[in-house]
């Protein structure tokens, strides 16, 4: 069996300090700029976006740990692998032909949000229409997604580890960037530039970003719109499970938790920092909000590292989810080899990037992606939980040797037209509509699989896995044996200076400078001069931020043995 196929073996598994830097670095985003800008064009207030957020993503980190991490934890498996071995060939080809096209709609929309900060750099105008209209976009779009999808092909590694070291980076220039432009808003209501209590921030806030107003002058969402959205946003991968990929290598349930570095940076402060430097920026170019680019945002707030955060922030999202597109594209044509596959997939990616439509609407895009996936989450969950507590076998249709899981492949049919249904009825925000329908497909799928013999008894096939399970666990004894290396801990005072370098030149500089702006401009003559301070010093800390951690992360990758008792195991 491919090592892929098989549970993560103990000695591969990590501890929470992985997992807090990994979803940091997964949700801290491109798209923050276009979801931050959403909030404002669907007129929410203030009060709603602060207590709204702060709900929504703490019931997605909730959601990480109570639904998704046990399973992960308990099978140690993919949720590719898991449908593969136990949900029948039909069911695992549809299921990974829906996740292609969600993740080639992910990967295009960060790539487009890319191609904004690009268009600035060779004075592209803005691009309104669903469609593009200018070719020099599309050539720079299409070019964007052709590296992108080459750095899929070739360096997914690399750009892993990449990404890890992006992450500090990236939730200090969210934040700074709404910090730099404050006072201009502030200026703009008030003609002063200083704020002199959270309750002025509260009333500017609420004045001039998050006004309850929306694009069309009408009373905008309500606080169960923002709750509603915060947890649906990642329904797919929490509800969905599909970051079981993920989870299956934590030592513990409980590191369902560091999800929170994700939700409630990534998704609050990021998306009401994005959402203040949009709300500025369009006020600076006499716009609306709606039309506003990532990239005119960032270069406003950032100077030219904002051509950096756009960037660096949309490949690094856009290639992982490129990565995860082939290998659900594999999964669908598995006499194709993942690198074929993965470049075909680019090739829709590449055409997709080029309208600006996609990550426009990116946040609706988001939550009908979760709609679609969650009721494969739900029939998943009841195998491992429900089925064991009413005398029904988990792995029911492995056992039987049947050829499809025809239960599962009608329990997703009827929960899609649910689930769309009420969409269509409008019975209900279309956010919550992954609540009922995964508890619709729990109930559907216990039921059919209960009449389709899940309950029965299969000794001879049953002794078979027990013999299977006792052989991975073997196999995996003597992977660790030959495979378990010791972290040696530098302490040279080389490396030593080089952290300290990144840490205090990259990231406590450009903090200080990005509180000088917000804290010491007193007047409008001393805010731009602190300002432009801030641009033309950040640029260059962040290429030494960025050489230097990269420095020191091959440093602490060399700093590695295998243990003496590894290689008499091998012997």
């Amino acid at each position: 069996m491919d090592d892929e196929q098989l549970p993560v073996p103990r000695h591969r598994l990590h501890g929470p300090g992985h997992f807090l830097g990994l979803y940091a670095a997964e949700h801290v985003a491109a798209t923050e700029f276009v979801i931050g800008a959403a909030f404002v064009a669907l007129g929410a207030t203030i009060h709603d976006i602060l207590i709204g957020l702060l709900i929504g993503n703490l019931l997605a980190v909730l959601s990480f740990w109570l639904i998704t991490a046990p399973i992960a934890v308990k099978t140690r498996l993919s949720l590719y692998t898991y449908l593969e071995q136990n949900m029948g060939e039909m069911f695992s080809r549809l299921y990974n032909g829906a996740n292609v096209l969600i993740f080639v709609v992910i990967s295009a929309a960060m790539i487009t949000v890319s191609a904004t900060a690009l268009q600035l750099l060779f004075d592209i105008p803005p691009q309104i229409r669903p469609w593009p209209t200018s070719p020099a976009f599309v050539a720079v779009a299409a070019s964007a997604s052709v590296i992108a999808v080459l750095v899929a092909y070739y360096g997914f590694n690399v750009l892993s580890e990449f990404a890890s070291i992006c992450a500090p980076w990236l939730m200090l220039m969210f934040t700074a960037g709404g910090m730099v432009l404050i006072p201009a808003l502030n200026e703009s209501l008030t003609g002063h530039t200083m704020l002199a209590s959270f309750s002025e921030f509260f009333e500017l806030a609420g004045a001039t970003v998050f006004t309850g107003t929306n694009a069309d002058g009408q009373p905008g969402i309500g606080i169960w719109e923002v709750i509603g959205f915060g947890w649906a946003a990642n329904t797919f991968a929490h509800f969905g499970l599909i970051d079981m990929a993920l989870l299956r290598y934590a030592r513990k349930k409980r590191y369902g938790l560091a999800t929170a570095t994700g939700m409630m940076f990534g998704h609050y402060v990021a998306w009401i920092s994005a959402a203040m430097m949009g709300a500025a920026t369009a006020s600076f170019m006499q716009t609306s909000i709606a039309v506003v680019s990532p990239g005119d945002v960032a270069y406003l707030a950032l100077g030219a590292s904002g051509f950096v955060i756009v960037i660096v922030a949309g490949w690094t999202t856009a290639n992982s989810n490129l990565y995860r597109a082939g290998l659900a594209a594999q999964a669908v044509f598995p006499n194709t080899s993942r690198t074929k596959v993965t470049l075909i997939v680019g090739a829709a990616v590449v055409v997709g990037s080029c309208f600006p439509i996609i990550y426009r609407s990116f946040l609706p895009l988001l939550t009908y992606a979760g709609l679609l996936l969650v009721p494969v989450g739900g029939i998943v969950f009841a195998e491992q939980h429900l089925f064991p507590k009413l005398g029904m076998k988990t792995y029911w249709h492995k056992l039987s040797g049947s050829h499809q899981n025809l239960p599962a492949i009608v329990t997703w049919a009827v929960a899609l037209v649910f689930g769309f249904g009420l969409n269509l009825l409008q019975v209900m925000p279309f956010y919550y509509l992954f609540v009922p329908t995964w508890m619709l497909s729990i109930a559907t799928y216990t039921l059919l699989a209960r009449r389709a013999g899940a309950n029965g008894s299969w000794p001879q096939a049953e002794r078979e896995l027990d013999e299977l399970n006792a052989a991975i666990a073997d196999h995996h004894r003597h992977l660790e044996a030959t495979e378990t290396v010791e972290h040696v801990r530098d302490g040279s005072f080389a490396t030593k200076a080089i952290r300290a370098t990144w840490m205090i030149v990259g990231l406590l500089v450009p903090a200080i400078l990005a509180a000088r702006v917000l804290f010491a401009s007193p007047d409008l003559a001393s805010y731009h001069a602190n300002r432009e301070l801030f641009y033309d010093l950040t640029i260059w800390c962040t290429a030494v931020y960025f050489l230097f951690a990269w420095w020191d992360l091959k440093r602490s990758k060399s700093r590695t043995h295998a243990p003496a008792t590894a290689s008499v195991a091998a012997g």
